[in-house]
């Protein structure tokens, strides 16, 4: 089996130059040389301005095609572009996940006198007063698009709440009055009822609205070659439709469909709960492990790095999650601010990258860069190598030495796919270590040397294929495999 790697594909302040989608073209040979074997893209559909992020999505249908909210493209470039770019994916055999935002809707085109009852935004099933008329923007008529594609206009009807009364300019939480409305009950239940999440709040009870849904999901998987879908805020939607969504979409595209949710939490009891039906095979990110990467970060050698997996969904899920250091979410100035501290990141993601479970992201911003009012350099030197050690060495039987509360290694042994395979993994919080592991006779006399460049000293395995291999204090360091055998003399 080979080590596939997720790439994210975008960070909050990537340049709204609307040139993305060309550099993502230029860099699919790049991607594939390090093994990345998925592409997340960043929200590709028409949001509220060329600016938008993607998260406050407009037009599920215009892929930067139509002149709508100011601009044709969008943020990342126009549809042109997206295509060239996903088709080099295609070429270079990596795989393309769409983010895809059908929470709620953003910018409409008109608004309505509609029927509300404002709620509690500290507990949303507790009504703040009796139903009255607010004037809401919940028309989305599309005009630049004029009906192509799809002819469904959008109306206060197939919504759930919104947060906006044109009439007064009052921002607030309104749940839409009218026949079979109310939020959903099968969502997460922070604030009482957690169905609203921002903007124009969409009603997957209504059956034009699933119906409509299902269409767009088969039309952009046709559009785009789709191999999967990254599915934003899914704990803020029905789940009996989210798994509706994804059985069909598996089942439209006749081939390989990788689907992975975002429910942020990191109450894993619940994301297992979540995921207990297999049928649908829908993934989940690791929140969980995410947040352990924080605090780890946060304490410092106060950390107990034996601890490092407790609670994670991949100690509990390793065969359908994915694990991330970071992302778009969790980087600085966001509202799910987290951001793992830098002299643990790369520890991070050796965590994640060097180990047997999980199919591991690596953010843009990490490697990359962030952009913004406070840039930050991006750490493409320091990932390289790991991303090398993944690829090339990162095989067979995992042996876990997590037996002291600062320094923590692991082994993995190799295996007869992949015959320079096998590598020695050891983290730090606090003073320099070291670990001794047994590779058995089969390496003996073998060299290893550190391809993070943290130890520039080889350890040589003793006739029992036997070593003692090092870490600076606050660091990792990777060791893999450089002659096979005993060298000669």
């Amino acid at each position: 089996m080979e080590n596939y790697i997720l790439i994210q594909y975008f960070e909050w302040y990537v340049p709204a130059d609307q040139k993305h989608w060309e550099r993502l073209q230029k860099d699919a040979g790049h991607l594939a040389s390090l093994g990345v074997s998925g592409v997340w893209l960043p929200p590709c559909c028409k949001a509220t301005s060329a600016q938008d992020v993607g998260y406050g999505v407009y037009d599920l249908y215009d892929l930067g095609e139509f002149d709508q909210k100011g601009t044709t493209a969008t943020k990342y470039g126009d549809k042109a572009s997206l295509k060239a770019a996903v088709k080099a994916l295609h070429k270079a055999g990596l795989c393309v996940y769409a983010d895809v935002v059908l929470n709620h809707k953003a910018g409409a085109d008109e608004t309505e006198l509609i029927n509300v009852i404002e709620v509690d935004s500290q507990n949303r099933d507790r009504d703040i007063s009796a139903p009255f008329e607010i004037e809401a923007w919940t028309k989305f008529t599309f005009p630049g698009r004029k009906g192509k594609y799809s002819k469904f206009v959008w109306g206060w009807q197939h919504f759930t709440g919104t947060d906006y009364d044109q009439k007064t300019g009052k921002s607030s939480i309104y749940r839409i009055v009218g026949e079979n409305k109310s939020f959903s009950e099968n969502v997460d239940q922070e604030f009482g009822n957690y169905d609203y999440l921002m903007f124009t709040d969409i009603d997957y009870h209504h059956p034009d609205v699933v119906s409509e849904t299902i269409a767009w999901g088969k039309w952009i998987c046709d559009e785009l070659s789709l191999d999967g879908m990254r599915l934003d805020a899914v704990k803020h939607i029905n789940e009996d439709f989210i798994r509706l969504f994804v059985k069909t979409m598996k089942e439209y595209v006749k081939r390989p469909f990788f689907a992975v949710g975002e429910y942020w939490k990191d109450d894993t009891s619940l994301l297992r709960e979540y995921l207990k039906d297999e049928a649908y095979c829908l993934t989940l990110f690791d929140v969980a492990l995410h947040y352990n990467f924080f605090d780890a970060g946060n304490r410092g050698k106060d950390f107990d790095l034996r601890t490092i997996f407790d609670g994670s969904l991949v100690q509990s899920n390793p065969q359908n999650v994915v694990t991330f250091v970071d992302n778009h979410d969790s980087q600085h100035h966001q509202a799910l601010e987290s951001s793992v501290a830098g002299w643990f990141k790369i520890s991070a993601y050796a965590l994640i990258l060097l180990r047997q479970d999980g199919y591991p992201c690596l953010f843009y911003g990490d490697y990359y860069g962030i952009g913004g009012d406070q840039p930050a350099a991006g750490r493409k030197d320091e990932i390289d190598p790991l991303l090398e050690a993944r690829k090339n060495y990162a095989y067979g039987e995992q042996v876990d030495l997590f037996d002291h509360p600062n320094v923590i290694g692991w082994q993995r042994l190799g295996d007869d796919d992949h015959p320079a395979s096998g590598l020695a993994v050891l983290i730090s919080n606090s003073d320099d270590g070291y670990k001794d592991m047994d590779f058995s006779e089969a390496m003996a006399g073998s060299v290893w040397n550190d391809c993070t460049g943290h130890i520039t000293d080889p350890v040589i395995l003793s006739d029992e294929g036997k070593g003692r291999f090092y870490v600076k204090g606050g660091s990792v360091s990777v060791w893999t495999r450089k002659t096979e055998g005993r060298p000669s003399v």
